[in-house]
């Protein structure tokens, strides 16, 4: 019978990778221990389109180590001015 599970490369489901310098001091030690992560949204200004959502997830790319294999899931900050729309294209984009 199986007394223990080990995950080898787990997912993170809320990650907050920041931006700048902070992305860079983090994002190493994330790739590292993840396959894939749920990004944040909140940076300053908050990431409320599909277009800004891939603008950062390049940023993420960009900054990865070299062979990593860390997926960054993106998603959008939502407000009270998100439209049926801003969500629609975010789908269609892959976010």
């Amino acid at each position: 019978m199986m007394k223990t599970i080990t995950l080898t490369r787990p997912d993170d489901w809320h990650l907050h990778l920041r931006d700048g310098a902070a992305l860079h001091a983090v994002l190493p030690d994330t790739a590292r221990q993840f396959a894939r992560a749920i990004v944040m949204p909140n940076l300053r200004p908050p990431v409320t389109t599909a277009a800004l959502a891939l603008t950062y997830m390049q940023r993420i790319v960009t900054a990865l180590p070299a062979g990593s294999k860390f997926t960054p899931l993106m998603t959008l900050y939502l407000t009270d001015n998100t439209s049926a729309a801003d969500i629609a294209e975010a789908k269609a984009s892959g976010i």
